[in-house]
């Protein structure tokens, strides 16, 4: 049984980090939106992919070779896991500078769709490995969190390509 204090002490960094993002996306909705959602939606987007994807740079090696052990196109080519964080990264640029919003929702629609089905087969195998979400500068297991968090990205990258 998993108890509470586990579950905090293992995602404490994950929640950090969604702390830091929503923060962030709170000042610059209220800061700038003047209630443009789809300004709101681009500034979380580009902050989640650059934080996410800054930290899966920092060993990309390692990030690599753990991104390998559940993403389908991973597993098939390692130019696209070592590539990985910085198609986030241009993801997040992208977002945040609103960069051909059209074509980055499309992207982050594919990219992410793919990444779900790799997390849902392991976690329907109800494999125990460690997410590679943050890189492997901190050791967070795979857990559901994970496939939402995937999941989410492509229904708000869907509902910005709606808003264009």
């Amino acid at each position: 049984k998993i108890g509470i204090l586990y579950i905090m002490k293992k995602f404490i960094p994950l929640i950090s980090i969604f702390a830091f993002i929503f923060i962030f996306t709170a000042y610059m909705h209220i800061k700038y939106s003047q209630g443009n959602i789809l300004f709101t939606m681009q500034m979380f987007m580009g902050s989640f992919f650059l934080v996410f994807g800054g930290f899966k740079v920092i060993n990309l090696k390692g990030f690599a070779k753990a991104y390998r052990e559940y993403d389908i196109l991973a597993m098939r080519s390692w130019i696209y896991a070592y590539s990985y964080p910085f198609i986030e990264l241009g993801l997040g640029v992208a977002y945040l500078l609103s960069l051909n919003l059209l074509l980055t929702n499309i992207i982050t629609v594919i990219v992410m769709s793919i990444g779900a089905v790799g997390v849902f087969l392991k976690l329907k195998k109800r494999e125990q490995i460690m997410c590679a979400c943050l890189g492997v500068v901190f050791k967070i297991p795979m857990t559901w969190v994970t496939l939402l968090e995937d999941v989410v990205m492509v229904i708000m990258a869907l509902g910005m390509l709606f808003l264009l």
